[in-house]
């Protein structure tokens, strides 16, 4: 990882802050997308839980495959967390095969489409990691253009989210994800966002 060793300058710290470390204005969506994970789970799950009971969100969609080590999918995990926590089971839909962010996507929308509907959902909320920020409704975004998409982000880290920069792994994994953009694009992987 040779990022992990790289001084950035305050230039790149604020490009990569206001280009890919986006927030967005929060308000009730039709749908929470959940995308799995295995880092900082717990976090997710408050997170969920907390957009979920302060009325953020009428559906729940959890997506994520196997997890390394564990005999449960991402999906299982974060679910199980999710209703361990009082959301009612029967509103969190489930996907349990993707493997990374394209297949979260691509694999739930037939889930969607077969529960409630794709065009019934005007609005959506993403939920992941902070150093994959705004990747997550780009890659929405491609493959469903069509709802308002917000980014909720969580770091598990123990440093704030405007000092990222200054842990040498939060920051080597927010230059990966920021290095990802450009190809990713190139590549119709993910589209542009916002």
């Amino acid at each position: 990882m040779a990022d992990r060793a790289r001084t950035l300058s305050a230039k790149e710290i604020a490009r990569i802050n206001s280009e890919h470390l986006l927030t967005t204005p929060l308000r009730p969506a039709d749908l929470l997308f959940v995308f799995g994970t295995r880092d900082g789970v717990e976090e997710r799950i408050d997170a969920a839980v907390s957009l979920w009971h302060r009325q953020y969100c009428r559906w729940l969609l959890v997506s994520g495959g196997m997890t390394p080590g564990s005999d449960l999918t991402e999906c299982r995990i974060l679910k199980d967390g999710l209703v361990a926590r009082g959301v009612p089971a029967e509103l969190i839909l489930e996907e349990h095969r993707a493997t990374n962010t394209g297949e979260n996507v691509i694999f739930s929308l037939p889930i969607i489409e077969a529960k409630i509907g794709l065009n019934k959902i005007r609005s959506v909320i993403c939920l992941g990691n902070f150093w994959t920020s705004r990747r997550y409704p780009m890659t929405l975004h491609r493959h469903w253009p069509d709802p308002e998409k917000m980014l909720v982000v969580v770091n598990h880290y123990n440093v704030p989210n405007d000092l990222w920069h200054t842990d040498a792994e939060l920051s080597s994994r927010v230059l990966s994800e920021w290095a990802k953009i450009e190809p990713y694009k190139a590549r119709g992987f993910i589209a542009e966002w916002p």
